[in-house]
């Protein structure tokens, strides 16, 4: 699996318009490494616990003095890595990320290929939209700030302005700043 590259869609559930990214990574790349690609090819701020799905088996990482671990379906993914959980085309997966907000993810394998030498991976290839802000209630509450602030008469249009950066723009993606942070 060293000479197998992946290319993974990630799209944030519940977006519309859809905030996705897509990433080519080496198949036998860690979950943990995986887990900061998502965070930095996204735009979020890994301040938040996450795990990744699939067929009902929590993968994440344990944390002292979690007793549950082996409750619940939940194993630790430390020694995991993606081509565990994906191993062919069109499988899927979810990512879950702040179990408060419950940012969820659907991560699709949607080819396989072998290593371009003149490509430095990981690499992010396409994508749309900005990330939600941390902390703003999940998919339902980012789409009420986005309503919010299409409406300047609203009363909590200055509140969000206040607290969103002023150069907030629900639209940007800049990929070469995505790739710049990946190879950080």
């Amino acid at each position: 699996m060293k000479d197998i590259i992946f290319q993974i869609q990630i799209v944030l559930r519940g977006s519309k318009p859809k905030i996705w990214r897509r990433v080519l990574i080496p198949s036998d790349m860690s979950l943990v490494d995986f887990h900061e690609v998502i965070q930095t090819s996204m735009g979020w701020e890994n301040s938040h616990l996450h795990y990744f799905e699939k067929n009902n088996t929590f993968y994440t990482l344990k944390i002292e003095g979690d007793d549950f671990l082996d409750e619940n379906n939940k194993i630790d993914y430390r020694d995991l890595t993606v081509a565990d959980l994906l191993t062919k085309k069109h499988d899927r997966i979810t990512y879950e990320y702040d179990y408060g907000d419950r940012w969820e993810h659907d991560i699709f394998l949607e080819d396989i290929t072998t290593v371009n030498p003149q490509i430095k991976y990981p690499v992010c290839i396409e994508g749309k939209m900005s990330c939600p802000p941390e902390d703003c209630g999940g998919i339902n509450g980012y789409h009420d700030i986005l309503f919010i602030l299409k409406n300047p008469q609203h009363k909590y249009y200055e509140n969000y302005k206040d607290w969103l950066d002023e150069r907030f723009d629900p639209e940007y993606f800049n990929i070469d700043e995505v790739n710049r942070r990946l190879h950080y």
